[in-house]
């Protein structure tokens, strides 16, 4: 029988296209042209590369890229970076990642643009929101020991250490992960480690309420595999403890790492006593460029699935120029999906961190992105676009109570309350509020808040610092 309908494949907005994976050649690249793939594939030679300095990035990138973007990307170090500079070689291969790059097209690229921002790339007008703050989710708020972030009543965040591999440059923790900036001076842990992850488990041991533990930092690639291990497995020992995700960047940023033999083995062991005691064992990834995902990437994927790791889950975050369109986020999934075997799970909107506003969306640009994602991927690998409000935690973007668009102000309500709220009766019925970036708004909601902020940011941001420090030096 003849069908009457024609393809519905034809004509739709968004195109599917099963895209083959390709590893960039890394020799196009004047500083890195007589790496062997040996090299390459080393997890010590992509330590001892990453890119760290200006200095470096110049003599990988040679005489490709004029001086402009230097003395840009400098500036942008000293007057605005959050965050300090590190990109592992695997990272700086997937920017611009099929050609020899240019000045142009270095600074048009995805990549580029989250994990090396230049000052060019800031916001002028509202460089940072009037409500962003160093830790704008307050997560140190909800510390139960060091490190132990209770913020919902059957899950906990360990951050189990304050570095990575890479450092991200709209990092939602740069209160506290990698180094000092000219703008940040970074809270420290006190305690030692061990006995840090000590009162951890000691908290878990008594708290039978919690059951989902995600083990985070910065990233657990940076933390030696024995002491990892020793720590998941201890997890594993928990009778409460279900569901165990570990964090890292690194599956993407250095699959490298998660190839190492001793690794797998120890994962393996890990998965098998998971298994064995019906506990969900699973790895959360950080991707945001469909160009990221490189044969590399799907099998450091395999190796962790095929140790009898659960799932493979990806949380991005949306940012303009970085995955701001159907095309780009849908591009990212399928590739994540066809080509790594890892599900697209979540996306954030970026946080209100000082200095980010450049790469925020408004909530108004999410619900759209929402909607026009639905329907291609499958259901259960169709990411949920999130707001995570602060005092609040992760809601969908179509969750909010109420949404004045003039002001960029939505309002949410929540449904269980932290340890800050134990005791507070409104915790329950109180609107808790998130902010749209200004510059998106109508000029109406630009003139108010041009009327009705008064704040120097940069010394606010200063007088934070200082009473981090004094914090520090009164605990020490």
């Amino acid at each position: 029988m003849t069908s009457i309908l024609e393809p519905i494949t034809a004509g739709q907005p968004y195109a599917y296209r099963r895209a083959e994976l390709v590893e960039p050649d890394w020799t196009r690249l004047p500083g890195w042209r007589d790496v062997t793939t040996a090299e390459w594939e080393d997890v010590q030679w992509q330590r001892a590369h990453c890119v760290k300095t200006v200095g470096q990035l110049r003599a990988v990138l040679g005489d490709l890229v004029d001086d402009s973007f230097f003395a840009d990307l400098e500036r942008d170090q000293a007057e605005r970076a959050t965050m300090s500079m590190l990109v592992p070689p695997q990272m700086v291969n997937t920017m611009v990642p099929h050609a020899v790059p240019d000045t142009e097209a270095l600074l048009a690229d995805p990549v580029r643009r989250y994990m090396l921002p230049v000052f060019s790339d800031r916001r002028t007008d509202w460089p940072s929101h009037p409500h962003s703050s160093r830790d704008s989710l307050h997560e140190h708020d909800m510390w139960a020991t060091e490190g132990l972030t209770h913020r919902y009543p059957t899950k906990v965040l360990a951050e189990v250490l304050p570095t990575c591999p890479q450092y991200c440059g709209h990092c939602t923790r740069m209160d506290l992960v990698g180094n000092s900036t000219a703008q940040v001076s970074k809270l420290k842990f006190l305690g030692r480690p061990n006995d840090r992850l000590d009162a951890m488990l000691a908290y878990l041991r008594r708290t039978p309420a919690v059951r989902d533990v995600v083990v985070s930092g910065g990233d657990v690639a940076n933390m030696p595999w024995p002491r990892l291990e020793a720590f998941v497995a201890a997890l594993l020992e928990i009778e409460n403890i279900r569901d165990i995700r570990l964090a890292t960047k690194a599956l993407m940023g250095l699959p490298q790492h998660w190839l190492g033999d001793d690794l797998r083995a120890g994962m393996e062991r890990l998965a098998r006593t998971a298994r064995d005691r019906g506990v969900m064992l699973a790895i959360h990834t950080h991707v945001n460029a469909a160009q990221s995902v490189t044969p590399l990437v799907a099998r450091a994927s395999r190796a962790m699935l095929d140790a009898g790791v659960r799932d493979i889950r990806n949380q991005g975050v949306l940012m303009r120029g970085v995955n701001d369109s159907s095309e780009q986020l849908l591009d990212l999934c399928f590739a994540l999906l066809d080509g790594a075997n890892i599900t697209p799970y979540y996306f954030y909107l970026c946080d209100m961190i000082p200095f980010a506003e450049h790469w925020r969306l408004s909530v108004a640009e999410a619900q759209q992105l929402q909607h026009a994602i639905l329907g291609y991927l499958p259901g259960f690998a169709t990411p949920r676009i999130v707001c995570d409000v602060p005092f609040v935690g992760k809601r969908w973007v179509h969750q909010l109570s109420e949404y004045d668009r003039a002001r960029g102000i939505s309002y949410w309500h929540k449904n269980y309350r932290t340890g800050l709220e134990v005791s507070d009766p409104d915790a329950l019925t109180r609107a808790y509020e998130y902010y749209d970036p200004i510059y998106t708004l109508p000029a109406e909601g630009q003139q108010w808040w041009a009327a009705h902020t008064d704040v120097d940011l940069d010394a606010e941001l200063r007088r934070a610092n200082a009473s981090r420090d004094a914090a520090s030096r009164q605990a020490g």
